[in-house]
């Protein structure tokens, strides 16, 4: 009889943590440079490259908060109408938590939060793209860790799968 699976394989973990460390710092730095863009109108951040590579010009656009759908949809003081990157803050906290257990429920939750990341960036992707006609360093590299943080959580589902089976054996 094989022994079940016991814990997240290391490089799991490894990978989680670099993954959700770099996400938490990629947001927060999009925070400040929002915060700072919002306070002082002459602030330039790192990632204001050029005219069509800038962060601050995303960040501070209708796009910036809430995804661009939260204002129109339940107005402008909504508690939902904040930065996009205090969105980012929790996803990347939740997935950090979650993915330290092995069980169903939580590699279920992650899994689908990662789906939803996911579809958030290809949406913002496409207004980054075809509407802001912008190439922002700080949201493209929160894509790819959204996109590998994917491939980890349907990693860590088989993980938790194979654990479940193996204990009903």
């Amino acid at each position: 009889m094989a022994k079940g699976v016991k814990q997240i394989p290391a490089w799991q973990t490894i990978a989680r943590v670099l993954l959700c460390v770099f996400g938490l710092l990629l947001s927060s730095y999009a925070l400040y440079v929002e915060t700072s863009k919002g306070a002082d109108r002459d602030y330039t951040a790192m990632c204001d490259i050029s005219a069509t590579i800038s962060c601050s010009k995303v960040f501070t656009s209708k796009y910036g908060r809430g995804f661009g759908l939260v204002e129109p949809l339940l107005g402008k003081d909504s508690l939902f109408n904040v930065p996009n990157s205090i969105f980012g803050l929790l996803f990347y906290f939740l997935q950090f938590i979650l993915g330290q257990i092995l069980h169903p429920t939580s590699s279920l939750i992650l899994l689908l939060t990662s789906v939803l990341s996911n579809f958030g960036s290809v949406y913002l992707a496409y207004i980054l793209y075809f509407v802001l006609q912008d190439a922002c360093v700080v949201c493209i590299s929160t894509y790819i860790v959204n996109a590998s943080l994917l491939v980890l959580n349907v990693l860590h589902r088989r993980t938790v799968n194979k654990s479940v089976k193996k204990k009903k054996v």
